[in-house]
């Protein structure tokens, strides 16, 4: 990024969040995601005459759910409104959303930045329904509409204009997106747009207190693409104001084959969404013994976790960090650290360096793991009672994720099983000094740094299934002469 020292960036995100719920905000119509076109468009998704929404329960209950978590208040009375906009791919000319009233506001994120933290405010976080999507299949080919995702839950996500960096935007983001999948109120999926945002960003030199006139760049799905999106943006208002133009309110798209953004429309204001409370829904009403059951089902979050693996396992930050970065990686861990009954810190190291190593390489999450929890404790087992050496464990892993089954049976099948007999050992050093007599004079005459050859040769000699420790212990001793 350009970014000269006379200017900073005054970034908020708008966090759009779907919410796993198997119907509809206001109908009974399923929210499974690529189903055939236009086959989970109800009536009440068609906006047809007479037909009324009901609100779902479970979308509530996921809105508060998110607020407890980001130590927000919950409202006890909130609202929803139609917000008058033209949206091609919502037939009835409206968006159910809130406005004055949301559910949840006034919460906080903290987000690791540069070797410290910052916290970032949430001004709101609201419920409403999402729009269908409209096709363009190909150059100069009409414009479908295919209404599937119209009606599905969301909670959008407004931030303080707190954030002053693509790298801080991004942070917050990945911050969002691991706390709404721990509590499992998203399934995180941005390609899916399940998780997406829209970026407002404004510069403004140094020093000034007054914002600068904003733009909102629409529906980024990925985290790399925001920071690219944010950037360009930065860059290109600078470039405007230091050449004496003006910056003009409006929402842009960003293009993610050029890296740029590029004008979609001028900016509309709140009131030109004709804002009024919807006369069909009523007030939704949290009580305190509603708020209080919600905030007793959390679930252990992110934070919380990262500080027991520290003490419960033993582990350093950087671990501990890694390994609750996804709920499914640490319940992974956990796993195999009970099944195993092995050192902690041994687990942390085969989980985060070898299987999340051959998972990258492999192109697959840990949900598609060809090992198993189970399978990689299996595996430790054997490494902690020394049935194998750390090496040898590394060519018993490599044949597991290539599906020829367990440790156990491909350490048999193999015949990886370590040497711990101390006069198969012996016999080995043995033979390995008598075919280096020069080598072994030497070291006997102060060249210590040989004894690295010696154990390489031993090694070599027993087929690399020598115990490590007791191969060292009694080389030295023979060694010595």
């Amino acid at each position: 990024m350009s970014v000269n020292g006379n200017w900073e960036a005054v970034i908020g995100l708008e966090v759009h969040c779907q919410l796993l719920t198997r119907s509809k905000i206001f109908s009974g119509a399923a929210t499974a995601y690529g189903a055939e076109a236009n086959t989970q468009a109800d009536a009440v998704t068609l906006g047809l005459p007479g037909v009324l929404p009901v609100l779902n329960q479970d979308a509530v209950k996921m809105a508060v759910k998110f607020g407890l978590a980001i130590g927000a208040h919950i409202a006890p009375r909130c609202v929803f409104a139609r917000k008058h906009y033209f949206y091609p791919d919502l037939p009835k000319g409206y968006q159910i959303s809130q406005y004055e009233l949301p559910i949840v506001s006034k919460g906080t994120v903290t987000i690791a930045v540069d070797g410290g933290t910052r916290t970032i405010g949430v001004t709101r976080a609201h419920l409403e329904e999402d729009a269908g999507k409209s096709l363009h299949e190909g150059f100069g080919a009409a414009t479908g509409i295919d209404l599937n995702r119209a009606g599905t839950p969301l909670i959008e996500i407004v931030s303080e204009p707190d954030l002053r960096s693509a790298a801080e935007a991004v942070a917050y983001m990945k911050q969002l997106h691991q706390l709404v999948v721990y509590l499992g109120i998203c399934d995180g999926n941005m390609q899916e747009g399940s998780f997406r945002c829209d970026a407002n960003v404004s510069v403004r030199r140094k020093g000034e207190g007054k914002f600068g006139t904003r733009t909102e760049t629409k529906n980024i799905n990925s985290f790399r693409f925001v920071e690219k999106a944010i950037e360009f943006e930065i860059d290109r208002q600078i470039e405007v104001l230091e050449s004496g133009g003006k910056i003009v309110q409006e929402t842009r798209l960003f293009n993610p084959d050029t890296g740029e953004t590029r004008t979609m429309r001028t900016k509309e204001e709140a009131m030109d969404y004709r804002y009024f409370p919807d006369p069909d829904l009523l007030p939704v009403v949290c009580s305190p013994e509603f708020i209080a059951s919600m905030k007793a089902s959390l679930p252990e979050l992110p934070e919380a976790k990262r500080e027991r693996f520290g003490k419960q396992y033993g582990l350093a930050a950087y671990d501990a960090t890694v390994l609750t970065g996804d709920q499914a990686l640490a319940d992974f861990y956990e796993a195999v650290v009970k099944e195993s009954g092995a050192d902690a810190k041994l687990c942390a190291n085969w989980t985060t360096t070898d299987l999340l190593g051959a998972l990258h390489k492999a192109g697959k999450e840990i949900a598609d793991s060809p090992v198993s929890a189970s399978a990689l404790a299996g595996l430790v087992k054997r490494i902690a009672d020394d049935t194998i050496s750390g090496k040898i464990a590394k060519e018993v892993f490599e044949a597991m994720f290539a599906g020829e089954g367990s440790a156990d049976a491909i350490i048999e099948k193999k015949g990886l099983r370590q040497i711990t007999d101390t006069g198969a050992i012996e016999q080995a050093i043995e033979q390995v000094m008598a075919a280096n007599p020069g080598q072994l004079a030497e070291y006997r005459s102060g060249k210590d740094k040989l004894f690295g050859f010696f154990v390489g040769q031993a090694m070599k000699a027993t087929g690399g299934k020598a115990n490590p420790a007791e191969l060292n212990r009694l080389l030295k001793e023979k060694l010595k002469g």
